[in-house]
């Protein structure tokens, strides 16, 4: 792969995170003030006044800004006003369960909407392509926090099977993860039948049945890795509605992941918190693109060498 592709691509992504870092830094700080929301709208005036003093939030932005910067790259991201500790503890605690979360989402999601889509395009207008055309376009019309509520009143207040929500044991994490990849297996199962009909009728495939192969090996070996491609392409997209549809999930089942975090700082405005979860967020979003595009130019050369001489 083209080296100047890769750094083009190294240098976008970080161009992206610094946007993402300094917008989310400057619409914290012009939408509301942390020192009424710490203290209380009934607050002494005097009181108020030190807190701003204290966190340095009566200086102009570009220098709270520019003090932001350096106290992150000496490793300080903050106090927390109302975990009253460091703000990089507080969410650092937060992560296993999001990544839990999310991961047992990712496994979810592939092993139920790629399948779909494959049998879907091998009995292309059979009752099995209905079906999950169908399942597929209920699955994702359907909203999260609706699909989640559903899901708590059957299984957890009906037929008391499942607990309302909360964490600790893997029944806790049944219906978060339903919630959340049903509606991202509905897209994959979708996205997987077109590229599969694309790769099933293109030459390859005829000259592998022609040759004898059986149809099952021929898709196995042929079709769906052709059709993983642009499957990778979604997989960017994918994260994007995890993150997303992680924040609305655990807030519904209460599951205490940076989602539900994220929520209650931007509540409470809670700035280093906040701070601290979007960059993450950015930071995670970048560079699982960062590994989509070069991983899509190592998949298919050509994407590669086109983009290095743009």
């Amino acid at each position: 792969m083209n080296p100047r592709f890769i750094l083009q691509k190294l240098a976008r992504a970080l161009l992206t995170v610094i946007l993402i870092v300094t917008t989310v830094f400057v619409v914290l700080r012009v939408t509301g003030d942390p020192a009424m929301y710490v203290l209380g709208l009934e607050a002494d005036p005097r009181a108020l006044e030190q807190f701003r003093e204290k966190w340095g939030l009566n200086d102009p932005i570009l220098q709270q800004y520019l003090r932001f910067l350096s106290n992150c790259f000496r490793g300080d991201f903050g106090y927390s006003y109302f975990e009253e500790r460091d703000a990089m503890t507080a969410v650092m605690e937060r992560v296993p369960k999001t990544i839990l979360l999310m991961g047992a989402t990712a496994i979810f999601t592939m092993l139920v909407g790629i399948p779909m889509g494959v049998l879907a395009a091998i009995h292309r207008n059979s009752w099995i392509d209905r079906f999950t055309m169908t399942a597929s376009v209920a699955g994702f019309s359907l909203p999260n926090f609706v699909l989640g509520i559903f899901l708590i009143l059957v299984f957890a207040v009906y037929l008391r099977w499942l607990p309302t929500g909360g964490s600790g044991t893997w029944q806790h994490l049944v219906l978060p993860v339903l919630t959340m990849g049903l509606a991202e297996a509905a897209v994959f199962a979708r996205f997987t039948r077109s590229a599969m009909l694309e790769a099933l009728n293109q030459p390859y495939m005829r000259t592998a049945r022609a040759k004898g192969l059986r149809r099952n090996s021929a898709v196995w070996k042929h079709a769906l890795p052709n059709a993983a491609i642009p499957l990778v392409t979604i997989t960017g997209f994918f994260v994007g509605t995890l993150i997303a549809g992680g924040v609305v999930t655990e807030t519904v089942f209460s599951w205490p992941g940076l989602g539900r975090l994220l929520i209650t700082s931007v509540s409470n405005r809670d700035l280093a918190v906040v701070q601290i979860i979007v960059m993450f967020i950015a930071v995670s979003m970048v560079v699982t693109n960062l590994i989509i595009d070069l991983l899509y130019g190592w998949l298919d050369p050509r994407v590669g060498s086109a983009r290095s001489g743009e």
